[in-house]
C-alpha cells in the first residue's frame, strides 16, 4: 500500500457539492461515478435532503451509511473549500480530489484560498489531489472521478497518464483508447499543491498491473525528487516525457553556459538522465506509450532494426525517419539475403529494408528470416492490405520471430483500424503511418539504450582548495582548475610593465596579456586582451591600448586547434548542471550544447560530445586536432565533482582549447563563488 491508496484505491467517496440539477459540476461528478463499487455519499449542506440520498456533512453521511469516506471530491467555491475539507478531515476522510479553480492560477482572493487550504494539509495530513483539476480515473476500479463526458466508457489497461493538466490527461487517454491501449490510471495534477508527479509516479512504482507511463510536464518545482523517482519507476517499466515549454528562454546567468541553460533544456535533461524517453508533441507520446506497453527490448546501447516493406515508397519513408534519428539500420548478412532469395522475386531489393514488391504468401518466414539476423534486435513492417493477396494481421500474428515484431498497417479507415486492433491483441504494436511506425520504434530503442547508461555516478574524492567568497581572478580560477588535474597555460602574475617585459623573456615564443580583474568577466569586451605578442615594441604597444589594472596576467600562447565551452552552473530546481557546447558563437546561436545533471557517470560524461551538431570539428574534421575523449571527459567529471562542493555558484572554461596532441587546455576560467549565508533555495527541490 502507498500514501496515495486512499485517493485512488478508496473504500467509500464523498462528493462535496453534489447536486440533482443536471449541468452542474456536483451532479456531473456524481453521475460519473455512477459505475463505482462502493459508497457514494452526496452531501449538499445547503440543500440536504437525506430521503433522496443529500446530506448535510460528511459525518451524517458516513453516520446514514457506517462507513467513513476515505476520498473527497470537493466541487464546491473555492472560498469554502479550506473549511470544508478540515472539517472532512476530522471526519476521518484521507484524501480529496479538489476540482474547482478559483484558487492561485487565478491571481487575488485566489491565492489566499489555496493558502489555506495548503494550511488544512499541513495541519491534518490529508492528500489533496488539485485544486483547479479535471479529476483522475482508474477504469480497473470502475472509478471516474472526473466530470469530463465519455470518460466513464474508458476501457481498462496498463497504461497511466500524470499530466500536469486534467485537460492533457483526458485528451491522452482518448488518444490512447483511439489506439487501442486501455488505460490503469490517468492522473491531472492541476496546481499540484499537494500531490505531486513524483508522489504519483512513486505510487505507480508500486503498481504491478502498470506497464508503460506517459508523463506531461509544464513545470518541475519539484527537481531531483522528480527525477528520482522516474528513475525508480524505470527500473521496472518505460517512461515516456513530453515536457511544455521549448520557447521558454530564461536570463540563466551571465554567462555563455548559463544562457544556454533555459528550464525546458535542464529539464529534458534530467529526465533523460533518469531514464525517461523524450518525445516532442503528444502523437508521439501516445504512439510510444503503445509500442512500450507491449514491448520492452533488452538493456542495449545502440539496438538494430530490421524493416520489411511491401510498398518500397512508404517503406523509404520509415527508413529514412528512423536514420535521420541516429537508428541503425545495418545491413544483413549473407546467410539471410541468401535465403531471402529463395522466398521473393529476384527484382526486390533484399539488404535492408527488404522490399517484398507487394504483400507476399511468403511474408511471415520473409520476417522471420529478417528477425534471425544477427544485427537485428527490433522486426518493423510496413504494408498495406490486400486480402486477395495476405492476410496481412494473420501473416505476422502467425511468424515466429527471433525479436519483437512492430507493424505498421495502412488501407481503408476501418479494415485497417481493425487490422490494427488485432495485432494490437496479438500483442504487436501497430501504426498508422510510416511516421508513427518510426516514433514507436524511437521509442523502444531510446529506452533500450537508457539502461545502458545505469552507471554509478563519480564523485571526487579530495575537494580542491577554495578561495573565500567573494570575486575571484582568473589566475586564481585557473589554479582551482589546475588542482582538478585541468590543463591551464603557463602563465605569470605581474605586478607593472616591468614585470610583463619579464614574463615576456621568462616565458619564451608569443604570449597573452590580459588584465587581472576579478570584477570583469567579459576581459575582451573592455579590451583587456592583447595576443600574439613576441616583441618588447610589440608588448609596449600592447600595454597602451590595455585599460589600467592593478594587475596583468602574461600566458604562454596555446597552438592553434577547435575550441569548446564547458561549465557547471547551479540551476534553481535542479540543482548542478553541467554544460559542453562549442566554441564560438555555435552554442549559443544555434543551440548546440549538451546538458548532463552533476553529478554523473563516466558514460554519460563521455557521450557528451556526441550530442552536439558540431562534433565533427572535434573528430578530426578536415585535419583539425581530434580531441582526446578520455582527457575531455576527465574535464566534465572534474568539474561536476566541483559542482558538489556548495561554494561553487558556477564555474565556467571558455575557451577550452584542443591541442595538436588531443589534449585539451583552459584558455579562460571565470569561477564565481557563494556566500554560504546565502544558500538558501533548493539544489534537490
Amino acid at each position: 500500500m502507498t500514501a496515495l491508496e486512499p485517493l485512488f484505491a478508496p473504500r467509500a467517496i464523498a462528493v462535496l457539492g453534489a447536486s440533482a440539477a443536471p449541468g452542474k459540476l456536483g451532479a456531473a461528478m456524481t453521475d460519473s461515478l455512477a459505475s463505482f463499487p462502493g459508497p457514494v455519499m452526496k452531501v449538499n449542506s445547503g440543500r440536504p435532503n437525506p430521503d433522496r440520498g443529500f446530506f448535510s456533512s460528511i459525518g451524517e453521511a458516513a453516520e446514514a451509511q457506517s462507513i467513513t469516506p476515505d476520498l473527497v471530491i470537493s466541487c464546491i467555491p473555492a472560498a469554502v473549500t479550506a473549511g470544508a475539507l478540515r472539517e472532512a478531515a476530522a471526519a476521518g476522510a484521507r484524501a480529496a480530489l479538489v476540482c474547482t479553480g478559483g484558487f492561485a492560477e487565478a491571481g487575488g482572493d485566489g491565492v489566499l484560498h489555496q493558502r489555506a487550504l495548503a494550511e488544512v494539509v499541513r495541519d491534518t495530513g490529508i492528500r489533496v489531489l488539485g485544486p483547479n483539476t479535471s479529476g483522475f480515473l482508474a477504469p480497473h476500479r470502475r472509478l471516474t472521478a472526473s466530470f469530463v463526458p465519455g470518460a466513464p466508457d474508458l476501457e481498462p489497461g496498463q497504461v497511466a497518464v500524470v499530466a500536469a493538466s486534467g485537460g492533457v490527461n483526458h485528451a491522452l487517454a482518448f488518444a490512447l483508447a483511439e489506439a487501442g491501449v486501455g488505460l490503469r490510471l490517468g492522473v491531472g495534477l492541476g496546481n499540484s499543491l499537494d500531490v505531486t508527479q513524483a508522489d504519483v509516479l512513486n505510487h505507480l512504482a508500486a503498481d504491478n498491473g502498470v506497464r508503460a507511463v506517459a508523463l506531461h510536464v509544464e513545470t518541475a518545482a519539484e527537481g531531483r525528487r522528480l527525477t528520482e523517482a522516474v528513475r525508480r519507476l524505470t527500473d521496472r517499466v518505460p517512461v515516456v516525457a513530453l515536457v511544455v515549454g521549448r520557447s521558454d528562454i530564461g536570463d540563466f546567468a551571465r554567462s555563455h553556459t548559463g544562457a544556454l541553460a533555459t528550464g525546458w533544456r535542464v529539464t529534458r535533461t534530467a529526465l533523460r538522465q533518469a531514464g525517461a524517453v523524450l518525445v516532442d508533441d503528444e502523437r508521439d507520446l501516445v504512439d510510444a506509450v503503445t509500442a512500450l506497453s507491449r514491448i520492452r527490448l533488452p538493456a542495449h546501447a545502440r539496438p538494430g532494426i530490421g524493416l520489411v516493406t511491401a510498398q518500397a515508397g512508404p517503406g523509404l519513408l520509415l527508413t529514412d525517419d528512423l536514420r535521420s534519428h541516429g537508428v541503425q539500420v545495418p545491413p544483413l548478412v549473407e546467410r539471410t539475403v541468401k535465403e531471402l532469395r529463395e522466398l521473393l522475386p529476384a527484382l526486390t531489393y533484399l539488404n535492408n529494408p527488404v522490399d517484398t514488391g507487394r504483400p507476399s504468401p511468403a511474408l511471415t518466414q520473409v520476417v522471420e528470416r529478417v528477425s534471425e539476423d544477427p544485427g537485428i534486435d527490433v522486426t518493423a513492417v510496413y504494408g498495406l492490405l490486400e486480402p486477395t493477396t495476405v492476410d496481412l494481421p494473420a501473416a505476422l500474428a502467425a511468424a515466429r520471430t527471433a525479436t519483437p515484431l512492430v507493424a505498421v498497417v495502412g488501407g481503408p479507415v476501418e479494415q485497417a483500424g481493425q487490422a490494427r486492433r488485432e495485432l494490437g491483441e496479438a500483442g504487436i504494436p501497430c501504426a498508422a503511418t510510416p511516421v508513427s511506425g518510426s516514433a514507436m520504434v524511437r521509442a523502444l530503442v531510446e529506452d533500450a539504450a537508457a539502461r545502458t547508461r545505469r552507471e554509478a555516478v563519480v564523485t571526487a574524492s579530495d575537494a580542491p582548495a577554495l578561495p573565500p567568497p567573494g570575486p575571484v581572478d582568473e589566475h586564481t580560477a585557473k589554479g582551482v582548475l589546475a588542482d582538478l588535474g585541468i590543463r591551464t597555460p603557463v602563465r605569470r602574475v605581474c605586478a607593472g610593465p616591468a614585470a610583463v617585459h619579464a614574463a615576456l623573456d621568462e616565458l619564451g615564443g608569443a604570449v597573452v596579456v590580459k588584465i587581472l580583474d576579478a570584477e570583469i568577466l567579459h576581459k575582451t569586451e573592455v579590451g583587456g586582451v592583447q595576443v600574439g605578442i613576441r616583441t618588447h615594441e610589440e608588448l609596449d604597444d600592447a600595454l597602451a591600448r590595455m585599460p589600467a589594472s592593478p594587475a596583468l596576467l602574461v600566458e604562454r600562447m596555446a597552438p592553434a586547434g577547435p575550441e569548446l565551452i564547458v561549465g557547471v552552473r547551479r540551476d534553481p530546481v535542479f540543482g548542478p548542471v553541467l554544460a559542453l557546447g562549442a566554441g564560438g558563437t555555435a552554442a549559443e546561436v544555434l543551440g548546440d550544447v549538451s546538458l548532463r545533471l552533476a553529478p554523473l557517470s563516466a558514460h554519460e560524461a563521455h557521450t557528451m560530445l556526441d550530442d552536439l551538431a558540431t562534433r565533427a570539428m572535434f573528430l578530426g574534421a578536415r585535419g583539425a586536432a581530434p580531441v582526446d575523449r578520455a582527457r575531455l571527459t576527465h574535464v566534465l567529471l572534474a568539474l561536476a565533482s566541483l559542482a558538489a562542493e556548495n561554494t561553487v555558484a558556477e564555474c565556467e572554461i571558455n575557451p577550452l582549447r584542443v591541442l595538436p596532441d588531443g589534449d585539451v587546455v583552459a584558455l579562460d576560467a571565470v569561477l564565481l563563488l557563494r556566500d554560504p549565508r546565502d544558500q538558501g533555495g533548493s539544489d534537490d527541490a
